[in-house]
């Protein structure tokens, strides 16, 4: 049985390519349902909400909102004002929408958020309630140009690292604890006993109430979670300092985001902008994200728990949007157990990410990522890799923090099984990027290489060049390229079917290092050799005959 699953897994990995130009040019971009609303209108003022930033407002929204929905639907209206709040639950046909100079302020009193089961990070767990929710719910909306607040900061722990010293100072002062190194600041004693344990929150037969209890503080919510729900609509309002992630669709179909703006700390550990899980038939366009983790991310469930699950995001359109602060401006992954296909990207900018389009996976999460589609991006100012495939994803942040060692993953040839995650037919066009640590790194793994990869017009300034390793059917066209690092300008290790057309360098000290025993028919046309001071090295087992320049 173990022969059987190996052969078709490499079966799945052969190259071949399966787009034809039309779907290439996004021609063929899926359809998304729309929402559409009752104009009856339901003033949170009328059943009692107060705008004094000190009432607790939970009753009265909801009960708006619960009156909207038994009489057909419509909107319901948060004026101009500060509402405090605890948790929102939206229904069906309810439109809920901010005015101008609205604030949707979330308590921090964690007692109004009661332990519920739901999902983290693609696994069931238990969760304090999110502030905003829904459950198999249809025809939803979150409008208008207000704010939502998730005051956040009372529920995330902080690395001393990632603020100055005076902030530090300030926040030690204000409470809380301290790591036993004394360099994580804790707002509470449970959320500290909570990040002492491995995955505390997972829903087991052994974890008692009693013991979720204990840790309640640590079990953080992330800001919007809509799960299983049906056309959606997310417009205009800016959704700030979540205590986790700040949009979290799961397992939703069609759900349309339009000018939103994601705000979190740069700071805020796990502060994603949009997580889209599961989920079916999407569109995000003219959105802004300036967060601490991700920015826009699309993810399908964790190891086992998202194969069982086995729902792929698919069938995704993201447009004109703008990523600020973000540990990748873009991203697939790491949690996509359930498989990724038919992305669309385009129009997008990234600005002083840490890494701009950023793809990653682990061994154990298995899954396919497929059918991924980006042009015409610009970036700027990127911390770490402008883009980026790596399936030795091992959580922790992008780019090290000042003083922090970080050793190379071991590289070692396991067996193919499902938990071996596959990285196939990308497609990528018409990039732009102005300053970058590197400008590609691809990073497969020796039983299963990241193939199929097509790259076209880059214009990339970064530090670094180009390293591919354990790669298949790799072709980069009209390429430029101005690094400051020559020796080597591309370097790869075990490559196989790797193609360069049309690639242009001011010069090089080195312009290729072929590592590894298991290269072949790497080849390059239209660069030229003379321009760098070594054309080629071998070492580690490469034979010469691996490299053609032609």
């Amino acid at each position: 049985m173990k022969k059987i699953v190996a052969a078709y897994f490499l079966l799945l990995s052969v190259s071949y390519f399966s787009v034809d130009a039309q779907t290439y040019s996004f021609s063929h971009l899926p359809v998304i349902a729309k929402t559409s609303f009752k104009k009856d209108t339901f003033n949170i003022v009328r059943f009692g909400a107060v705008n004094d930033g000190i009432t607790l407002n939970t009753k009265s929204i909801n009960d708006a909102i619960v009156a909207c929905n038994k009489k057909g639907g419509g909107v319901v209206l948060v004026p101009k004002g500060m509402w405090l709040t605890g948790p929102i639950e939206l229904k069906s046909n309810v439109n809920l929408h901010l005015q101008a100079n609205a604030i949707l302020q979330f308590t921090k009193d964690f007692d109004q958020y009661p332990l519920v089961a739901g999902n983290w990070e693609g696994l069931p767990q238990m969760r304090n309630q999110s502030p905003l929710w829904a459950v198999n719910q249809q025809n939803i909306a979150v409008t208008g140009t207000g704010i939502i607040d998730g005051n956040g900061d009372a529920w995330r722990m902080v690395k001393k690292d990632k603020l100055t010293e005076s902030q530090w100072s300030k926040l030690v002062s204000s409470g809380g604890m301290l790591s036993d190194d004394k360099k994580t600041w804790y707002p509470s004693e449970k959320t500290f006993k909570g990040s002492k344990l491995k995955n505390p929150g997972e829903i087991t037969p052994d974890k008692t109430p009693e013991f979720y209890q204990s840790i309640k503080d640590f079990l953080r919510p992330n800001l919007l979670v809509f799960t299983s729900c049906k056309r959606i609509l997310l417009e205009g309002v800016t959704f700030q300092n979540s205590p986790a992630w700040n949009l979290h669709p799961l397992m939703c179909e069609d759900l349309t985001v339009r000018n939103v703006y994601a705000k979190n700390p740069w700071y805020a550990q796990n502060g994603d902008g949009i997580d889209l899980e599961s989920c079916k038939n999407v569109l995000i366009e003219g959105s802004t994200f300036d967060v601490g983790d991700d920015g826009i991310c699309i993810k399908s469930g964790r190891d086992a728990a998202g194969r069982k699950r086995g729902m792929p995001t698919e069938n995704v359109i993201i447009r004109n949007s703008t990523v600020y602060h973000a540990h990748g401006g873009f991203v697939i992954g790491s949690e996509m157990s359930g498989g990724a296909r038919n992305i669309f990207v385009s129009d997008c900018s990234f600005i002083g990410t840490d890494i701009g389009l950023r793809f990653k996976t682990t061994r154990g999460r298995g899954g396919i990522v497929e059918k991924i589609f980006v042009r015409n991006v610009n970036m700027k100012d990127i911390v770490g890799e402008a883009i980026l495939f790596d399936m030795y994803y091992a959580a922790v942040d992008p780019v090290a923090l000042k003083g922090e060692k970080r050793d190379a993953p071991k590289v070692q040839l396991l067996p193919v099984t499902e938990e071996t995650p596959i990285f196939r037919d990308f497609h990528i066009k018409d990039i732009v990027c102005d300053g970058a640590a590197k400008a590609l790194f691809i990073r497969g793994l020796p039983e299963m290489s990241i193939a199929n990869i097509t790259l076209e017009n880059l214009n990339i300034q970064a530090r670094e060049g180009i390293d591919i390793q354990e790669a298949k059917n790799i072709q980069l066209s009209n390429a430029r390229l101005k690094v400051a690092t020559t020796s080597p300008l591309i370097n790869i290790q075990n490559g196989n079917q790797i193609r360069f057309n049309n690639l242009a360098y001011p010069s090089a000290q080195l312009l290729f290092r072929i590592s590894g025993d298991r290269n072949s028919d790497i080849s390059a046309l239209g660069v030229d050799s003379s321009r760098a001071k070594v054309k080629s090295e071998f070492e580690g087992g490469a034979d010469q005959k691996s490299l053609q320049l032609k």
